[in-house]
């Protein structure tokens, strides 16, 4: 089939989403990294809201993009007025981008209601405006803004629409489920419709107010869109846009239709990544294709069967996304499962052994418990090494206080006082933190860096605390997640206690524990 071009709206559309900001330095650093992907358009921002996309857009034209078009986006001019007055076009000629996409109204709903003019200024609208800016030189996407919903109140008015746009010369047409209120197979009926009547390529640009951008996108290029625009991790407004992570791998690898370079597809998930790093969110791991979990096999014969037919329980090779198969372990896995996580570090041990099936009935005793292993390798790998090849502790505890001040009605902080014993010799310290457990953090990291100064390099990043009994009230047992970096690798330990700071103790023991271990083990090797 023949290739669909990527329009990604992540700069624009997607920083319209709640909690999503982008600083100048941000959107310059997604814009190279969009066109590493392989994304053909790259909507950047509209010049004429505000000066921050302004700047972009003279600061963007220094980059040296190998795949990527920027896009400058506006609306088409305000009603009764003249083109060479209209501050938001002439905002997109300053951009001076080579393309630009601009929205008019295409439901009479809208017209009558929100832009309240007559539907022949409308179409003059958006007509005199398209063809403003193709006697400027400028490739013209046109986005019909409200598409799907004005096509199914007046069909025939949202032609008009159309046909106005293709009257000022427009390159493209974009139909809009603005609302994202469409289903798939009104999706695939209208765009079939339009691709018939029209020589231009069609692009289609789905929100996910109902969970069907992606299927309607998928559906739209089925029944002959040429384009798809969206966003990289599906950011936007309400629900968000089209999730381009996924429609990707579904057109390229299921479809056969091509969409960015084979080999940046092979790097997807890590480029996937890199955007929430840029956005300051976290990648949700339940994402298809690219997210933590979306390989992860935690039932046991589920996880058994994958280990002998992949394809028995996975659509496609991770592999082909950049993705890797996980296998978390928990009660509910089986001997192969652990023993799977078991071979990656002790190669020799088998299913049937004593050694495994005396770790599996500790496992599920200490999920039993309420420890949960499937969000902490580390402390799972602890576990195995401990249990099966024994190694001297690194230190021992001799005991903690923590000290906390509120008084006026404020909270003043915490200190914590840590003495512990590393082989014969014997060490206090004392450390000021910002709560108990960043005391306790910070007065263990400094009694230990003095006789193991590859603990400077670690940092806590994450701190989860999940309460396991909520019916007991202030007595519930808590279960605490801490992910700790060493600048290269992040990893995650556990801890589980009726004491949040017995239980934050435990955590921090074994991420200290593990990263002393693997640089044991790494000088060894």
């Amino acid at each position: 089939m023949n290739p669909v071009t990527i329009f990604d709206s992540t700069l624009r559309d997607g920083a319209q989403g709640t909690g999503i900001s982008f600083s100048l330095e941000d959107k310059l650093a997604a814009v190279r990294l969009l066109d590493q992907v392989g994304i053909q358009y790259v909507e950047a921002g509209n010049p004429g809201s505000n000066p921050k996309d302004q700047e972009f857009f003279h600061r963007a034209a220094g980059l040296s993009l190998r795949h990527a078009q920027l896009v400058s986006f506006g609306s088409t001019r305000r009603k009764n007025s003249l083109l060479q007055e209209d501050a938001n076009l002439a905002a997109i000629l300053a951009a001076d981008t080579a393309c630009c996409s601009i929205f008019g109204k295409c439901s009479k709903f809208h017209v009558d209601h929100v832009l309240e003019t007559s539907y022949e200024e409308n179409f003059r609208m958006i007509e005199e405006s398209c063809r403003f800016l193709k006697d400027h030189g400028r490739t013209v996407f046109f986005d019909a803004e409200h598409f799907f919903d004005g096509w199914k109140e007046d069909e025939e008015f949202a032609w008009e629409a159309l046909k106005a746009a293709m009257r000022g010369g427009a390159d493209l047409l974009c139909l809009c489920d603005t609302n994202g209120g469409t289903f798939p197979g009104e999706a695939e009926a209208i765009v079939g419709q339009v691709v018939r009547r029209v020589s231009l390529p069609v692009a289609v640009h789905f929100h996910e107010d109902c969970g069907m951008a992606t299927a309607n996108s998928v559906l739209s290029v089925k029944a002959g869109a040429s384009q798809v625009q969206g966003t990289l991790l599906g950011f936007g407004e309400r629900c968000g846009n089209a999730n381009l992570s996924a429609i990707i791998p579904d057109l390229q690898l299921k479809l056969g239709i091509p969409c960015i370079p084979q080999e940046e597809l092979l790097h997807l998930t890590h480029h996937a990544r890199e955007l929430a790093a840029i956005a300051n969110v976290d990648l949700p791991a339940w994402m298809p294709y690219v997210g933590e979990n979306a390989f992860a096999h935690k039932a046991g014969m589920h996880a058994a069967a994958v280990l002998k037919v992949p394809r028995s329980f996975e659509q496609v090779d991770p592999y082909l996304v950049g993705n890797t198969r996980r296998f978390p372990a928990s009660e509910i896995s089986g001997k192969a499962v652990v023993l799977e996580k078991v071979k990656r570090i002790f190669p020799h041990v088998s299913v049937d052994s004593q050694e495994a099936r005396a770790l599996l009935r500790e496992l599920k005793d200490l999920e039993s418990g309420g420890y949960q292993f499937e969000g902490a390798d580390a402390s799972f790998e602890l576990l195995v090494r401990k249990r099966l090849r024994p190694f001297p502790p690194f230190f021992e505890l001799l005991y903690y206080h923590i000290y906390t001040d509120y008084s006026d009605g404020k909270d003043r902080g915490a200190s914590a006082t840590v003495k512990v014993r590393v082989g014969g010799e014997i060490q206090l310290m004392a450390a000021e933190g910002n709560g108990p457990v960043n005391a306790l953090d910070k007065a263990l990291r400094k009694a230990l860096e003095l006789f193991y100064p590859v603990l400077s390099q670690v940092k806590l990043t994450d701190y989860k605390v999940r309460v396991l009994d909520s019916k007991s009230a202030t007595a519930a047992g808590v279960r605490v997640l801490i992910t700790s970096s060493d600048r290269e690798h992040a990893f995650t330990t556990v801890g589980v206690s009726g004491d949040v700071v017995a239980a934050s103790w435990k955590a921090l023991e074994d991420s200290m524990e593990y990263l002393l271990l693997k640089a044991e083990v790494s000088g060894k090797e």
